[in-house]
């Protein structure tokens, strides 16, 4: 053993990933993906003895295309050991970066020494199952009492103010952040499709490279802004290419093991990649309440704190995964990182995953996928950084990791999460206006098309003329046509509320 490496560092030594693209009464289900995955894990690291055995935690990314009460105690069973816990997360695209930050703290203090890390999705199967002729999938749930060990925040991602008025959906609220940038940035709406197609193909040339994305295709900046047939308008200005993909079936595990216990396996150096430093917080929960709908200080504070935990500044970060569910997540994840990208000269990779518009995006488990990629790159690329990034809600969960084949001086530090949400927490906010008679100004606008390209709703925020945010619809179609046509953003309107919701005056 190196001296000079502390024993209790957290490492990964092993990662594993799977998929299937198969009829339904053909399909494995989840947990035997995240079996193929975790054995796929084991055989990465190339450990003398079985690591697996020798595992005191399963935790397991929330897995939500079939209901399994204890997952991690059934895949323990189904590879053959009984961990001494279990774990598994809430929702989130956090989850998997959180779960790593959490058991990465338990094995530096001594409390673990290996865990097993992962989730998978069947959602492909599952959607396939209901079409006709209907397929019965009779895949078991395991005979397990619910995990108590849980971890992560349970809030739902929505207000009932933002609900009452469509804002729910991912594919309806990212199209408000990317309005809100479209309008910091002064671009006209051809200008700013034509900016989000190219930075969104630099995503699909990396997914075209990745040989366990679910799609292939290195995309052009036209074809993924160009609505056709396979490329309807999902929710202005988003058509389907640049949305999340969670019609995969897709697993993901990771094997993180304290370093004098990957020693004791006998796992070679060059598959060990260290977790430098780890942090997690939340932006001001609901959107309607934030300053801004363009800016992430949460982003801010939890990869800062990440990066100052390791002892790094991002100038020394070589390659980066950022979580990526819509354009508007990686761009405002770039501004918060002060990340000019490829315009501004920055050749440094925004993923090594390629976004979960086209790699897939299995719900929660994305970051999992992401952080098995960026091992296999650091393994390439002996001493450099790379940080990934996991995000839940509506640009509201956040959680950042370190990562180098290179051991840490001091081993792993986990920032204080009481300390990075407590300096969230103070930065300015707003108050939702609720229901109101008055006149304001346009902020963000998101509308939304129907599958045959009909548009039934536009989700509109407003600042009122006391700072207040306010929340509208509109369902005029020819606002509904104008407003994909020129920006709105910075046009002052009338509101007017019928007892229920706003709605925008046309």
């Amino acid at each position: 053993m190196d001296s000079r490496i502390d024993p209790r560092s957290p490492v990964v030594v092993g990662v594993g990933q799977t998929a299937q693209r198969l009829p339904p009464d053909e399909a494995l289900p989840p947990i035997e993906l995240l079996e193929a995955a975790a054995l796929a894990a084991e055989a990465d690291a190339c450990a003398s003895v079985s690591l697996l055995a020798r595992t005191d935690i399963a935790a397991v990314v929330q897995i939500t295309s079939w209901p399994y009460p204890d997952a991690g105690a059934l895949l323990g069973r189904r590879l053959g050991f009984r961990p001494r816990r279990t774990a598994v997360t809430t929702v989130g695209g956090n989850s998997p970066q959180m779960l790593v930050n959490e058991m990465a703290s338990l094995i530096a203090a001594g409390d673990a020494d290996v865990v097993l890390i992962g989730g998978a999705e069947s959602m492909y199967a599952r959607w396939r199952a209901r079409r006709e002729p209907r397929v019965h999938l009779g895949w078991s749930s395991g005979d397990d009492g619910p995990c108590d060990w849980v971890f992560g925040d349970e809030r739902q991602g929505v207000s009932d103010y933002e609900m009452a008025h469509a804002a729910l959906a991912p594919t309806h609220v990212y199209p408000l952040f990317e309005t809100a940038l479209r309008h910091a940035w002064g671009h006209g709406v051809a200008e700013h499709q034509r900016h989000v197609s190219e930075l969104w193909s630099t995503l699909a040339s990396v997914a075209a490279e990745n040989p366990h994305a679910w799609s292939r295709c290195a995309y052009t900046p036209e074809e993924i802004r160009t609505v056709t047939a396979d490329n309807r308008m999902i929710c202005f200005p988003y058509p389907k290419r640049m949305c999340a993909n969670i019609d995969v079936d897709q697993g993901a595990a990771l094997l993180l093991c304290s370093y004098e216990a990957a020693l004791a396996a006998g796992v070679p150096t060059d598959r060990m990649v260290f977790l430098h430093g780890g942090a997690d917080g939340h932006d001001h929960f609901f959107m309607s309440e934030r300053d801004t709908l363009c800016d992430s200080p949460g982003i801010a504070a939890v990869v800062g704190d990440a990066l100052d935990a390791a002892g790094i500044g991002v100038d020394d970060v070589a390659r980066f995964d950022l979580y990526s569910c819509f354009p508007s997540a990686v761009q405002i994840a770039m501004r918060a990182l002060g990340l000019p990208g490829r315009p501004g000269g920055d050749e440094r990779p925004l993923t090594v995953t390629g976004g979960l518009g086209f790699a897939g995006g299995p719900v929660n488990n994305y970051v999992t996928h992401a952080i098995a990629r960026m091992v296999e790159a650091l393994r390439a690329d002996p001493g450099s950084y790379g940080v990934t990034t996991g995000l839940g809600w509506y640009v509201t969960k956040h959680s950042a990791g370190v990562w180098s084949s290179t051991p840490p001086q001091h081993g792993f530090r986990r920032a204080a999460e009481a300390g990075t949400q407590a300096r969230i927490d103070s930065l300015p906010a707003r108050e939702p206006a609720g229901l109101v008679d008055c006149d304001a100004t346009v902020e963000a606008s998101s509308v939304v098309a129907e599958r045959d390209g009909a548009l039934s709703v536009a989700i509109v925020t407003c600042i009122t003329d006391d700072g207040r945010r306010a929340m509208a619809n509109v369902r005029d179609s020819d606002a509904l046509d104008a407003m994909t046509l020129e920006p709105w953003e910075g046009r002052r309107v009338r509101l007017e509320n019928d007892g229920s919701t706003n709605s925008l005056v046309t």
